[in-house]
């Protein structure tokens, strides 16, 4: 298949695509890499009149240090992610989920405003900046406004941004040094669509957590913040806690059936990856030191 007839306008800076987007609303849609608009698109499950396109806005690239906070431009590739010696200081989290984000062809065009906008659940990216808890920055026609990313998401392809809005930027708070994170997904293929993820986010002291953040993915609507992980704080992570843990999050899960598991399926690898983050956030060795690279 192919799109359906759009109109097409290059944005000359954020203003002139704000300027776009406040006369087009909800007819139009922002094009940053489109690697995931494009498809989209082609298969008629979106069909916009007009594409607003923003790629070449260079004031929304980059990777900057402001204060404890890192902001990372909604137009910054996956690619510069993975090779961004600021993210592999302070954000590994973000180097772990782009390296399982599709294929090369796609991580070198898509962006990580763009893979945030477009929502997609079964997406990487959603379920870092929740467990991160970044901040989105919006831009809109009465200026800028901030969104916690554990209120940006609300269901599938669907955020907290405006028609009229723009997103910027990501701004990620610096963890301490006593953080460490896990990064897992289940797919058929390396770079296929996740089956199941997890992107975790942890801090460890003699031997238990004193803090915990647990983000699956590909498990509903949108990104899930366990609140199961709140029973393996603060608290000596035996067996039969740790299947209690378990037994809390499938009843969190609304996980969807589809071609690639069943509901069943997905809860059950699901608590499989909540034991397999425990376990090997617990046994690394660097964490009874205290110290954590």
């Amino acid at each position: 298949m192919k799109a359906a007839a759009f109109a097409y306008a290059r944005a000359t800076s954020v203003v002139n695509a704000l300027e776009l987007l406040a006369v087009h609303g909800d007819k139009a849609k922002v094009l940053s890499g489109g690697q995931s608009l494009m498809p989209a698109m082609n298969l008629r499950l979106l069909s916009p009149e007009i594409l607003v396109d923003i790629g070449g806005l260079a004031e929304l690239r980059g990777i900057a240090m402001r204060g404890d906070v890192l902001v990372v431009g909604a137009l910054t590739r996956h690619v510069d992610l993975l090779r961004s010696p600021e993210i592999a200081l302070h954000a590994p989290l973000l180097r772990d989920a782009v390296s399982h984000v599709a294929h090369p062809a796609i991580r070198n065009r898509g962006t990580i405003g763009g893979s945030l906008a477009h929502a997609d659940p079964a997406s990487e990216l959603p379920a870092c900046v929740v467990v991160l808890d970044a901040t989105i920055v919006a831009c809109g026609s009465t200026g800028e406004r901030r969104i916690a990313a554990t209120e940006f998401f609300k269901g599938i392809y669907e955020t907290a941004l405006s028609p009229d809005e723009l997103l910027v930027a990501i701004e990620v708070p610096v963890t301490g040094q006593g953080s460490t994170f896990f990064f897992q997904e289940y797919a058929r293929r390396h770079g296929d669509y996740a089956i199941v993820g997890l992107a975790a986010r942890a801090v460890v002291a003699a031997g238990r957590f004193s803090d915990l953040r647990l983000g699956f993915f590909a498990v509903g609507d949108r990104p899930l913040l366990a609140a199961a992980a709140g029973k393996l704080i603060n608290a000596s992570v035996k067996p039969g806690l740790l299947a209690e843990a378990a037994t809390a999050l499938t009843n969190e899960l609304d996980p969807q059936e589809d071609q690639q598991a069943t509901a069943a399926m997905r809860r059950h690898l699901a608590t499989v990856l909540l034991r397999r983050c425990v376990a090997d956030l617990l046994a690394r060795p660097e964490l009874a030191t205290g110290v954590v690279k």
